[in-house]
């Protein structure tokens, strides 16, 4: 059995849930995972944001705005007066649901159970349709089976014998719909996966099951070379190894949510990326192990803030990293890149809720400087100390950038550099015209 996602703009219109549907008809057991349609959860983050300021009539004007958006889908998606009927009492029945939260203090577990309602309609939508084409097909809902501990971690037991519990029950089908994103906490309450996560849903119940391969399907032909929203004349990659493609996940390459690798490589289950609008596309196939042994593709992570800590006591004195990195694990803020000299140490960040309280623990050990608007542009490949002499490579297509920070031999897959975020165009550009181009 195959797991396949699509995405928001996978299932963003009417027209998009017929191709989908189209898609997953072709008689093959598979699980298929949605997310919302794209915009709305943008639009459910929205009316949470007038409930929480306690701005109801604003909050009843965007709840009305986006119903009537609904019924219009589910005129143009049914062919039959039944189905139309059906679905705009669904769509009532969700949107009284929304504005019983007008009323009510609202509070952050509330937010969870508006936001999950996006999943929730765009999967009863594909149910309603695949069953007006006459497509025998089941729809399981996640917050039955995916679940979250105290940590907001995944519940890898939990999920995997409450959706084999699912799966196993009398009259389903071999085609089943169900939610990504949306999920329950430890105590039962409707949580979720953060945003992207979607593609995490997918994983995890590829994994729970031993899928045969599990497909992330957008509106792109898999993982380019470089970012084409940023450089010209990017190209597909066909096969990634799983390190490379987390990498290129972690550090900017949209495609694809980071977390989503790790179910897949733990199980080591086949992803693939795909295309809806051009589904014949062969799209980036992601393995356990890549064959070509060069450098792959860029990416690249904005909103970039840099720390240097300066100080003599660093100098043979052992304990003084540590004493750094307790600083930011009590503020729960993770680090992205790490430099070291004899008496600095330089390293970034991309959450910055907490940076002043950061700065201010951290100036007990030495001078703090603080670099702020930066980007990481990431160089993804065979990197393998003194494999391929691609260091070199790397860092000469680089010689009219200025650099602030370089990452390398941490990882056999990356080599990363930090620049300033208006030099980020130009570091991408030329590590395409300079080295990803001279591989051709």
């Amino acid at each position: 059995m195959k797991v396949l996602k699509f995405g928001g703009t996978s299932v963003g219109s009417a027209e998009r849930i017929h191709s989908v549907a189209h898609l997953i008809s072709d008689g093959l057991p598979k699980i298929v995972v949605l997310s919302a349609m794209s915009g709305t959860t943008n639009t459910l983050v929205e009316i949470s944001d007038c409930l929480y300021r306690n701005k109801k009539q604003e909050a009843l004007n965007v709840i009305q705005n986006l119903e009537v958006n609904y019924y219009i889908v589910v005129t143009e998606l049914f062919k039959t007066e039944a189905y139309i009927h059906k679905g705009k009492e669904f769509i009532q029945t969700i949107f009284t649901y929304l504005r019983s939260f007008v009323n009510k203090d609202f509070y952050p577990l509330q937010e969870k159970a508006v936001l999950a309602q996006g999943e929730i309609i765009s999967t009863t939508l594909m149910h309603y349709y695949l069953e007006e084409c006459g497509i025998a097909n089941t729809l399981i809902s996640a917050l039955e089976y995916m679940r979250i501990d105290k940590d907001c971690e995944p519940d890898y037991f939990y999920i995997q014998q409450n959706l084999r519990r699912e799966l196993a029950k009398p009259g389903t089908h071999e085609l089943i719909i169900t939610q990504g994103f949306i999920c329950r906490n430890a105590y039962g309450e409707i949580d979720n996966l953060k945003r992207g996560g979607s593609d995490y849903s997918a994983a995890l119940i590829g994994a729970s099951i031993k899928a045969e391969e599990i497909q992330i399907w957008t509106d792109i032909d898999g993982f380019h070379n470089n970012d084409p929203r940023i450089v010209e004349n990017t190209k597909a990659i066909r096969h990634l190894s799983f390190e490379e493609a987390a990498e290129l996940a972690y550090f900017g390459a949209k495609i694809l949510h980071p977390s989503s690798i790790q179910p897949a490589k733990k199980e080591n289950i086949p992803v693939r990326l795909k295309n809806t609008l051009c589904p014949q596309d062969e799209g980036t196939l992601i393995t356990q192990n890549s064959p070509a042994k060069n450098i792959k593709a860029v990416a690249a992570k904005s909103g970039i803030t840099a720390i240097k800590i300066k100080s003599s006591n660093m100098l043979l004195a052992y304990g003084f990293l540590r004493k750094v990195f307790e600083v930011f694990e009590a503020w729960k803020t993770p680090i992205d890149m790490i430099a070291t000299s004899e008496v600095a140490v330089s390293l970034t960040i991309d959450c910055t809720d907490h940076l002043e309280n950061i700065l201010h623990d951290l100036e007990k050990y030495g001078t703090i400087e603080v670099d702020r608007n930066m980007a990481i542009v990431c160089i993804v490949g065979d990197f393998a100390a003194g494999k391929t002499g691609l260091g070199a490579q790397v860092l000469n297509a680089l010689a009219n950038v200025p650099l602030r920070m370089i990452s390398y031999g941490g990882s056999e897959h990356n080599i990363s550099v930090l620049v300033q975020e208006e030099d980020k165009k130009k570091a991408m550009t030329d590590l395409s015209h300079k080295l990803l181009d001279a591989q051709e």
